[in-house]
């Protein structure tokens, strides 16, 4: 068997909802309680970038933007959300499917993927920086957990150097101060 990552479709959702279960239930992956129903996960998700990985004929992970801002001037800033379904992670198929995202991503104009990652989740902090995500802030006690603790996150960036907005010249004299 072998990964297959493809575009998300309607009828994924039962094993993405699942698998988004299981990140609720972690306590580490989001603050949501609850999964919500697809039509208003839908709602606020970008259609054009939605994946799913697929292992066996059955969705292991998926990835998902949604938009940053409804201001026109953001239509290029997007929120990324990725999951695994436990049984899959710390194998590698999370930098796989995250850097099918970046690349979907900067194929539709998004020149920023940000992401807002639970402080105690150091695993996906990890992911995010394999793939060439930076550490920009964090965000002290932004919410309580399902437990009642308050929590930070940390806040998370990567710029596509595709889409206008990455100075290579600058980089190239980072390096060469370094």
């Amino acid at each position: 068997m072998s990964l297959t990552i493809r575009q998300m479709i309607a009828s994924d959702w039962d094993e993405v909802a699942q698998i988004y279960q299981f990140g609720i239930d972690s306590g580490v992956a989001t603050f949501q309680t609850e999964c919500p129903s697809y039509e208003v996960w839908d709602q606020s998700h970008k259609k054009e970038c939605r994946l799913v990985a697929v292992w066996g004929g059955k969705v292991i992970g998926w990835a998902a933007l949604s938009p940053y801002s409804s201001r026109a001037v953001y239509a290029g800033v997007a929120e990324i959300s990725i999951y695994l379904h436990p049984e899959f992670q710390g194998h590698g198929y999370g930098t796989i499917l995250l850097n099918a995202m970046i690349e979907e991503s900067e194929k539709q104009g998004i020149w920023l993927l940000q992401s807002g990652i639970l402080q105690h989740n150091a695993a996906s902090i990890a992911l995010h920086k394999k793939c060439g995500f930076r550490e920009v802030g964090y965000r002290e006690k932004i919410a309580r957990d399902k437990s009642g603790i308050w929590r930070n996150t940390v806040l998370m960036e990567r710029r596509s150097p595709l889409n206008g907005t990455y100075d290579a010249s600058v980089e190239a004299l980072v390096e060469k101060i370094s």
